[in-house]
């Protein structure tokens, strides 16, 4: 098996596992509860309360667990919003969010917010000019991604963040891609509000948290027992935040080197695809770009056809859109970055992590260069060119 969709999510690291079973089983005590075996509980989620809010640079009180990035980001976009309704109904974002953020948006201009959507240039980069014009006094809030998930294009975030707080707005980046990966210092950038995902740095699914900056007003986004110092109710995944902690310490260790590695192997498939294969191009930022991020554009060929034949041949990657199964609309991500429909078609993501060898990266380009020449035998177009 060559698995070469870490975007999409990541295996959970043996250490990881290890430390959340107990958890799972003899340790199963709520944290709520008053009781020494509740408190034990308790003193483990704010362990990893702390070791997150160490990575970011911010305080404990600042980390708020959630389900995942989806839940983070709905809870820092509606929750910001109707908290400064009083202040104004405008929210920016960029054209190329994940849905979780674009979609969140669609809901609150359905009860009456207006959204502006700032286009990116064909890098997949928000230009901090942009942003500037497009905030208005009524604008409460500014999302946009730290990184995004089908190209890697990095954006600017700090200078984004610095355009905000001059202006007085709140400002969220969807992390979920970067986090980890990347090292994130809120303090520095001034970053108001960040969204997190655990299996994106082998950590668990169905984990991962909200910063929200002191201060901060939010309105909760689930009511109930008051958990989470009553602005998250539920009770509080413990496993789940035990293996997240452990991911953060375990991915800051290693980030130097997993970097370098990944990085090394995203620059071969840079180089040698377009080298070896026709017609194809390289999509997103070469310059400002996640490590282990390569998306790539193969003219004359379906990129849903060439995800098939590798699965045939047990070699993961994913479509250019992380949109549903069965989905064949082009990735918006892709239009936003002015590809043409026939261009976005032939896209494949290929995501690496610290696992993956520069032997199967020799492997890969190899396999692309044969599959891409046989499914072009069937184009016309290939032929009349």
């Amino acid at each position: 098996m060559l698995y070469l969709d870490h975007a999409a999510t990541t295996a959970a690291a043996p250490e990881v596992i290890e430390q959340m079973l107990p958890y799972l089983g003899e340790l199963f005590a709520n944290p709520s509860s008053a009781y020494e075996f509740g408190t034990d509980a308790r003193a483990m989620v704010e362990k990893a309360r702390s070791r997150i809010a160490d990575s970011l640079h911010c305080r404990p009180e600042e980390i708020y667990f959630t389900s995942g990035g989806t839940e983070a980001d709905n809870w820092a976009i509606v929750g910001a919003a109707e908290s400064m309704k009083k202040k104004g109904n405008h929210i920016i974002t960029s054209c190329i969010e994940h849905h979780a953020v674009l979609h969140t948006c669609e809901y609150l201009a359905s009860r009456g917010y207006e959204i502006t959507y700032l286009p990116v240039d064909e890098e997949g980069s928000v230009a901090p000019e942009a942003l500037e014009q497009a905030i208005r006094p009524d604008t409460v809030l500014i999302s946009i991604m730290y990184a995004n998930n089908e190209i890697g294009t990095v954006q600017p975030i700090a200078k984004l963040a610095r355009i905000a707080k001059r202006r007085g707005v709140l400002f969220h980046t969807d992390a979920v891609q970067a986090y980890v990966h990347q090292e994130i210092d809120v303090e520095k950038s001034g970053i108001d509000l960040l969204s997190a995902s655990a299996h994106k740095f082998c950590g668990p699914k169905g984990i991962g948290f909200l910063y929200v900056r002191n201060g901060i007003a939010i309105e909760p986004l689930l009511h109930g027992g008051g958990q989470e110092r009553k602005r998250r109710s539920g009770t509080e995944n413990v496993a789940g935040i035990v293996g997240m902690g452990k991911a953060v310490s375990l991915g800051e260790m290693r980030r130097p080197e997993d970097r370098e590695k990944v990085r090394a192997m995203r620059n071969f498939l840079i180089e040698e695809i377009p080298k070896e294969i026709p017609y194809c191009r390289i999509n997103g930022s070469l310059r400002n770009r996640l490590d282990g991020n390569v998306n790539v554009s193969f003219r004359f060929v379906e990129g849903e056809t060439l995800i098939f034949l590798l699965d045939m041949e047990a070699i993961y990657v994913s479509a250019g859109s992380a949109c549903s199964s069965g989905d064949k609309a082009v990735s918006h991500v892709l239009k936003g970055i002015g590809l043409s429909e026939e261009w976005a078609r032939g896209t494949v993501r290929i995501t690496l992590g610290p696992e993956n060898t520069m032997e199967e990266m020799v492997f890969l380009v190899k396999r692309l260069r044969q599959l891409v020449a046989q499914l072009r035998e069937f184009s016309d177009e290939y032929r009349k060119r």
